[in-house]
């Protein structure tokens, strides 16, 4: 059963999508705020995320945007805002579709199902970063360096994780702390040194040339660089 996350101020446009989708096979989880569907985000995985643009607090765009900092779960944008300018941005802060409202009810499964089928496609294999030797494994939850086990601790791993799926991207440690840590989280950015120190460690005590690819950007956090 696939889980999608429905996102809407509106409890009676949440219950609506919840009853017409249900039947279908989709467990339909609501939240009434962008802020509820992170928290929510940070604990549980989903299949798909449907969004609306127009809410208080933190409108639809802000919430994707948020929600592409520390997954890439699938979104669909659903709303009544559908100029071409609302769509272009809806696309450039990570959105994967955009349904205006009123919406077909079979025009928008439809695009859940392909927009399943091409996620489950693309990560059959997403779930193994291989890098210059290294190895990341999200399954298995192992790191390897030419097929040798590294011990790292759950955090180290997620680490790890997120900065080879965005190279050369640069992370602030507050940044870092709300997608490794959570938004709830009450320890400072020491913590992301600590752990950014004794990952480079374990990664030059096995021979990977660590400090030419995770880099310290002073006065901001980290980065990974890919280079050879």
């Amino acid at each position: 059963m696939k889980t999608i996350l429905l996102v809407d101020d509106e409890t009676r446009m949440l219950d609506l999508l919840c009853l017409y989708l249900t039947p279908y096979g989709f467990k339909c989880i609501k939240a009434e705020s962008g802020k509820k569907a992170l928290t929510y985000l940070e604990k549980e995985n989903v299949d798909i995320v449907i969004l609306d643009v127009m809410m208080p607090e933190m409108d639809g765009w802000t919430t994707c945007k948020n929600i592409r900092e520390v997954s890439e779960v699938p979104i669909i944008m659903l709303t009544a805002r559908s100029e071409t300018g609302d769509v272009i941005k809806g696309l450039k802060y990570g959105a994967d579709d955009y349904v205006a409202n009123p919406f077909h009810e079979a025009e928008l499964l439809a695009r859940i199902e392909a927009l399943l089928r091409r996620t489950t496609d693309a990560n059959e294999n997403s779930h193994i970063l291989v890098f210059n030797g290294l190895e990341w494994n999200s399954q298995s939850v192992e790191l390897k360096y030419h097929n040798k086990l590294i011990l790292v601790t759950p955090k180290e791993f997620a680490l790890i994780g997120l900065f080879l799926k965005n190279p050369h991207k640069v992370y602030s440690r507050d940044h870092l702390l709300t997608a490794i840590w959570g938004l709830t989280t009450n320890i400072d950015d020491r913590t992301v040194d600590s752990h950014i120190r004794n990952l480079r460690e374990k990664l030059r005590n096995v021979g990977f040339p660590i400090d030419i690819h995770l880099l310290t950007v002073w006065g901001i956090g980290y980065k990974w660089e890919p280079k050879k």
